[in-house]
């Protein structure tokens, strides 16, 4: 099989190093730990919204979250802790492996998007900062696909806008719901497993595994 024309790459966690966001929560008087809760809670809520039949914004959701979370704080209604806690999206990086695994695809001759579900504004902000925004095509958001992944739209949407079938495209995440989601629209995976966590059997298995993003140019050729 040939390799695949368009790599599709998840943005949070995936590309960008959430580990900051707990020291976020700490600044404001809440355990870090409690990023972590509110991370998942923020895609529970996209994901139950978008069963629904309806779509919101990230940001929406994620301060909406937060409002419950500081309640239970005895920080209800603090804007300048959701200000504070939200603006971290903005200065977080990069893992370590992604720069040298993007410029090694990009050298590859592959095609590179993103598709998040965020906002398009906060992923050109962190590839530009790691130098690698010149090597993406375009950046992707389902706030424009009109529902979130791992719904199939999201996944055609990006395949739509990029030229291609489904099936010419690889998704990269970390997010096994994410890399499900793909394979039922018809693009090929690929799972980036820093941890070494063993996927889970009620996914469908992704096409590749690799530890590091840096490895995935010479798996998929």
């Amino acid at each position: 099989m040939s390799a695949p024309s368009v790599v599709v790459f998840d943005v949070h966690e995936t590309l960008s190093d959430l580990t900051p966001m707990g020291q976020r929560f700490s600044e404001v008087g809440v355990p870090g730990w409690t990023a972590k809760v509110w991370f998942a809670s923020l895609l529970r809520d996209g994901f139950a919204l978008t069963a629904a039949g309806v779509t919101e914004r990230f940001s929406t959701i994620g301060e909406g979250v937060l409002r419950s979370i500081l309640a239970g704080q005895n920080l209800t209604g603090n804007l300048e802790a959701i200000a504070h806690i939200m603006s971290g999206f903005l200065e977080l990086a990069v893992h370590a492996d992604v720069p040298d695994g993007i410029r090694a695809l990009a050298a590859s001759g592959a095609r590179l998007v993103m598709l998040s579900n965020g906002s398009t504004e906060v992923a050109d902000r962190l590839f530009a900062t790691a130098g690698i925004r010149d090597h993406f095509e375009r950046l992707l958001s389902v706030e424009d696909a009109g529902t979130w992944k791992p719904a199939a739209a999201a996944y055609e949407y990006a395949a739509h806008t990029c030229s291609v079938g489904p099936a010419d495209m690889l998704l990269v995440a970390v997010h096994p719901w994410d890399i499900d989601g793909a394979k039922r629209a018809g693009m090929r995976t690929a799972w980036i497993n820093r941890h070494g966590s063993p996927y889970p059997a009620h996914f469908l298995a992704a096409d590749h595994s690799v530890a590091a993003l840096s490895e995935l140019a010479g798996v998929v050729g």
